[in-house]
């Protein structure tokens, strides 16, 4: 259970507070030897409190927090002077609750070390003043309360939102392993299933005839098995349309290969659907290769696929794979090259 009070209602006693203590200051004006003095005072403490409630941030500015510690310095200084000492409580000191609850806000705000300067020079003008009895019997000593339990409340609660924070992370990070976890699980399920959905005619074909194939039931089990291989190898590279065509090219005695280099991570769903459709019809048009390579090319490129059918009837070929002996500049066009073709990454590379 969650249990907050919201800031604008927080803000809103604090100001009434504030608000109280100037009232009681105009209820002392007619009592007091010099009026000027007592205003100055409560224009400050308006002007110091607005400050310390009203500046955003959760961490009240240094310059506000400054502001706020002279008016706690000055104003028992100033007012001190102008009103009559009197052994018995009353509102003449006002200034003293005053100060105690504008450094109560200053706790709040996080600027904990300036409320405890301003309490402790309030109690040592108090005792050069009134003396060491006028403590208890003028409220010095209930402002350095409230500011102490401000303290102890404010250290509460920073250490209970760091608690929270801390829970709240490894909430996430919990939520991320698990996500990784389920990931990793549905790959080996969908790998599985896409695997027995490969093999598992010709492993009852194997089971039925007891292992006594034909040279084409064994040429189709290599071909099963590099299809195995090409969902490991390039699952990126993978549609239906691109296992049919690539099944298509083997079994009529071409070598393909499938690499999958991480290069269409990055891309959309709509990008991917096109380099596959084009993959797809690259493998139908490199029907004369012995040997086509299907390669991703890494992130920041404009160019996603390569796609290069060869022909294995010179030693050129090897080179040609590799990008050399194919000199577009000179214009001829090497006879151990089926196809050459760069799929872009996007529409208009």
């Amino acid at each position: 259970m969650k249990v907050s009070i919201p800031a604008g209602v927080a803000i809103g006693l604090a100001a009434l507070f504030s608000v109280y203590h100037l009232v009681l200051a105009a209820t002392t004006l007619p009592k007091v030897h010099d009026i000027g003095p007592i205003i100055a005072c409560m224009v400050l403490y308006a002007a110091a409190t607005g400050a310390a409630l009203f500046v955003p941030g959760r961490t009240l500015p240094v310059w506000a927090a400054c502001f706020s510690l002279a008016t706690a310095v000055v104003m028992p200084l100033v007012a001190a002077p102008a009103v009559e000492l009197r052994t018995g409580p009353g509102y003449d000191t006002w200034w003293i609750a005053a100060v105690g609850t504008l450094m109560v806000i200053l706790v709040v705000r996080g600027r904990g070390p300036f409320a405890w300067f301003g309490v402790v020079f309030l109690a040592v003008q108090t005792v050069l003043w009134a003396g060491p009895g006028a403590l208890g019997s003028l409220g010095v000593l209930g402002s350095v309360a409230w500011v102490a339990i401000a303290t102890v409340f404010a250290v509460a609660m920073n250490r209970a939102t760091r608690v929270t924070r801390d829970f709240v992370r490894a909430e996430q990070e919990t939520v991320d392993w698990q996500a990784a976890q389920d990931a990793h699980v549905f790959e080996r399920q969908f790998r599985l299933s896409q695997t027995t959905r490969m093999a598992l005619p010709m492993l009852q074909r194997i089971i039925d005839a007891g292992g006594d194939l034909t040279d084409d039931e064994r040429a189709e089990c290599l071909h099963l098995e590099q299809a195995i291989r090409d969902e490991i190898r390039g699952r990126s590279l993978l549609s239906d349309d691109v296992r049919s065509e690539v099944m298509r090219l083997r079994r009529s005695g071409a070598t393909v290969q499938l690499h999958d280099d991480g290069g269409l991570d990055d891309l959309e769903a709509d990008d991917i659907r096109r380099i596959h459709a084009q993959v797809a019809d690259a493998l139908r048009r490199a029907r004369g290769a012995d040997n086509v390579i299907v390669r991703t090319v890494g992130e920041g490129a404009d160019t996603a696929v390569t796609v290069v059918g060869l022909r294995l009837d010179t030693a050129a070929s090897e080179s040609a794979a590799l990008g050399a002996g194919h000199d577009d500049e000179d214009g001829d066009e090497d006879d151990s090259v089926a196809l050459w073709l760069e799929i872009p990454r996007h529409v208009g590379v």
